[in-house]
């Protein structure tokens, strides 16, 4: 893989980032790994909530922080006073994009809503997000993942079926989100080249927790009931979990009638499993899945799991090990793919960054800057943005406006 940055499809657009936490944030570091010039306005005492937020790196920086703010500049501008609401205001309409999750009708009161700044500014594309819809009965509530995940059955559709529903090890609502509101910024944008207007791009967790149900979701609409969970077995192809060999957990996917049959016969050396009729179509296995996942279990943990992979990865049947997250973030695989990066910082000596995983033209995008630390732009942004030179700058500093 070339080791020079791929090109900037983003490159030129001008995006003010309001919001907090993840869902905004993730949204903001998507398009800013696309090459968008992308300002994280925060607070000057407290920054983004989630500054405090994880394992403390530096005197500002988490691991939650860091994991959705590359590729930003920050200032630090206190939207409490008037003139700090004023530099937001001026620095929105000369952006090509805004994004807020501010308590619902936060930014309205603030005049950084919608229908004021597009005001000044036709073509701006502005993404709103919040927990639940507006023009719903429950728009003023604040949204939360786990809340949401609860509400919307994601919970409900993960763990074993002898346990209580369980979230899901990341906040995947908020992620979703974010990415969600990226995608329609993107199709904002495009859209914008034809008719020289912008949009107001709406994204609401509920909604979006609703959609990550996705098939499990359709089974329950149409079957009327709850599905049953399968912790990591899935719930209409066998075999498809995770085993446990003699010296370590494994995944055994093989999703056809084909692989199912090698894996018996190859990995387990059990031909009378792959030839037994109850187990001759996805159909009967998943039928069956008491007995069959019970006699694979006893078989895989008598073997080596480096083995059974070697004779799977042989026969084309999918599969793997499973990691530990550090083992996996460290691995040798990781390592080659490029996915983790150290990068110097001014207070922490160096902080580990994850690359975007997308590429262009066979070149993964660029991580051209750490994450931020609190106001460390906010001079070098307004003197940019709005031309302001260093006597007002030390001035706003000195009453607090910014940092």
């Amino acid at each position: 893989m070339s080791d020079e940055p791929a090109p900037a499809p983003l490159a030129g657009v001008r995006i003010l980032d309001l919001s907090r936490v993840l869902a905004g944030p993730w949204c903001a570091q998507a398009l800013a790994d696309l090459g968008a010039d992308v300002i994280k306005l925060e607070h000057p005492g407290r920054g983004d909530d989630t500054r405090d937020w994880g394992i403390r790196i530096g005197k500002t920086e988490t691991s939650y922080y860091l994991c959705a703010n590359r590729n930003k500049r920050s200032i630090a501008v206190d939207l409490s006073v008037p003139e700090g609401l004023a530099l937001a205001r001026d620095i929105a309409r000369g952006s090509d994009v805004v994004i807020q999750n501010f308590r619902p009708g936060g930014a309205e009161k603030m005049g950084l809503g919608y229908a004021a700044l597009s005001a000044d500014n036709p073509g701006l594309v502005y993404v709103s997000i919040a927990g639940y819809a507006a023009g719903t009965s429950e728009e003023g509530r604040l949204g939360y993942d786990l809340v949401v995940q609860g509400e919307a059955g994601v919970m409900a559709m993960n763990g074993e079926e002898t346990q209580p529903p369980l979230k899901i090890g990341v906040a995947v609502v908020d992620l979703v989100t974010g990415m969600t509101a990226a995608q329609g910024v993107l199709a904002a944008l495009l859209e914008r080249t034809r008719t020289g207007r912008g949009r107001r791009v709406d994204v609401a967790l509920y909604d979006v927790g609703v959609g990550v149900t996705s098939y499990v979701g359709l089974d329950a609409l149409v079957t009327g009931r709850d599905p049953a969970r399968y912790g990591n077995g899935h719930p209409a192809i066998v075999p498809y979990g995770a085993f446990e060999a003699a010296d370590g957990a494994m995944i055994v996917t093989a999703g056809t009638t084909p692989q199912f049959r090698a894996f018996c016969r190859a990995a387990l050396d059990r031909p009378d499993l792959a030839d037994d009729p109850r187990y001759a179509t996805n159909l009967g296995r998943a039928q069956h899945r008491v007995e069959l996942v019970a006699e694979l279990r006893a078989e895989i943990g008598k073997r080596k799991r480096a083995d059974m992979l070697a004779a799977m990865r042989a026969n084309g049947i999918p599969g793997g090990e499973v990691n530990g997250l550090h083992e996996a973030l460290t691995s040798p695989r990781t390592e080659e793919a490029t996915l983790v990066r150290r990068m110097a910082h001014p207070v922490a000596g160096t902080v580990p960054v994850i690359a975007p995983a997308m590429r262009l033209d066979g070149v993964r995008l660029a991580v051209s800057r750490r994450p931020p630390c609190l106001g460390e732009h906010t001079d070098e942004v307004l003197a940019e943005r709005l031309a302001l030179d260093a006597a007002h700058l030390d001035d706003l500093r000195t009453r607090g406006v910014i940092r």
